[in-house]
Parts: C-alpha cells; sequence; structure tokens
C-alpha cells in the first residue's frame, strides 16, 4: 500500500542529527529519551477522533485498551478494528508508518511494534449462509421478540468460529453494560433467550 496515501499531517521532518538516552535527570539536556513521553507523542499522532467513544456501527476505531511504564520503557496494547478489510488493513499501515516516524525521529529501535490479526470480520463467512440469520429472525418472533439486525462492535467467539469453519452470527443474550463493572442479565431476559434458543434448534 502507497505509504503517501497515510501522511502524517502537520508534523515536522524529524532531526536524527542525536541520538537520545535515558540518564539522570539533572544532567540531560538534549540526550534524555524518556519512554514516558515518547509513548505520549505516539499515541498523539494516531487520530484522535478514531476511537470507540467517536465512532458507531461500522466505523473502523484504534482503541487503546492498556499502557504503562516510566522515564526508561513504556508500552501500550491496542484494538484495531475496522469492518471492511481494505481499511483494517489501511489503519495497521498508519500504525506501522507511526511507530517508524518515531524511529526516525529518535533513532532505530527507539519503538518496536508489535502486531498480531485475531479475528476477521463474519460477514465475509457468512455471505453464503444467510439463513442463519433468517432462522434467528424467526425463532425470535416466534418468542415474541421484534428482531433487531445490527454492526457488532465485537463478536470474537462468532468470528472466531465462522473463520474455522462454522459459519456463526452473534445472537443477542439478553445483557447490558458488557465488559464493564456494571455488565448483567436480567433473569426475564436471560429466560426469553433461551425460548429463542429452543425456537431456533427446532429450525
Amino acid at each position: 500500500m502507497d505509504a503517501k496515501q497515510f501522511p502524517l499531517r502537520g508534523i515536522e521532518e524529524p532531526d536524527t542529527s542525536k541520538v537520545l538516552r535515558g540518564s539522570h535527570d539533572g544532567f540531560v539536556e538534549s540526550i534524555m529519551k524518556n519512554a514516558a513521553l515518547l509513548l505520549a507523542e505516539f499515541i498523539g499522532l494516531l487520530p484522535a477522533a478514531e476511537t470507540p467513544a467517536h465512532t458507531e456501527g461500522y466505523e473502523g476505531f484504534f482503541h487503546l485498551c492498556e499502557m504503562s511504564g516510566d522515564e526508561s520503557s513504556a508500552e501500550a496494547a491496542y484494538i484495531i478494528r475496522d469492518h471492511d478489510r481494505e481499511k483494517f488493513e489501511a489503519r495497521k499501515t498508519l500504525m506501522a508508518q507511526t511507530a517508524e516516524y518515531m524511529n526516525r525521529k529518535y533513532g532505530p529501535g527507539t519503538f518496536t511494534l508489535q502486531m498480531t490479526d485475531s479475528y476477521y470480520n463474519m460477514k465475509e463467512k457468512l455471505t453464503g449462509h444467510m439463513h442463519l440469520i433468517r432462522n434467528a429472525e424467526a425463532a425470535m418472533q416466534k418468542a415474541g421478540v421484534t428482531p433487531k439486525i445490527v454492526a457488532i462492535r465485537g463478536g470474537t467467539d462468532g468470528a472466531t468460529l465462522s473463520y474455522m469453519g462454522l459459519p456463526c452470527p452473534n445472537l443477542s443474550t439478553g445483557g447490558l453494560n458488557f465488559h464493564s463493572i456494571h455488565e448483567f442479565i436480567p433473569i426475564p431476559a436471560m429466560e426469553k433467550m433461551v425460548e429463542v434458543l429452543r425456537h431456533l434448534v427446532t429450525l
């Protein structure tokens, strides 16, 4: 992919004449490389409006889910997500280019980027199996539930199983506030989904 498609706008060309390093904070003018500050700079180079808090539906994002460190070393863990494979790859490219830019600016080896694909959009595997969606809709209707098809902005299990050869759309559980300390499922909702599943297996 052409790197020029993803310029880091508004950033001056890096000065590679100085190789910085960690040192005593009393005698570090022009030589200290503070890992925590460099990580903050890296984070600031990614699109601020493309995070889970600022996106919805089929919009992708960069999700900073963990960070730690001090002046000597620092690291951050991200989830990169998109519903479109081309856009997904573009996000990965931008992340890699940002790390490359920081290494040009502060010296080779300053940043190490490890990126592993965990799963892909299950839609790619469900296209030829839309009867699964229709069956789920019918089962919900039999149980008195109005079906609502929405983009699942997650769905690790369903996507993983789909790519293992078992097309597996995500069904509602009736739960709320997922992945938070306030996550819960009301008993009536759980009972209703059991009813849906009983109808589904007969279909």
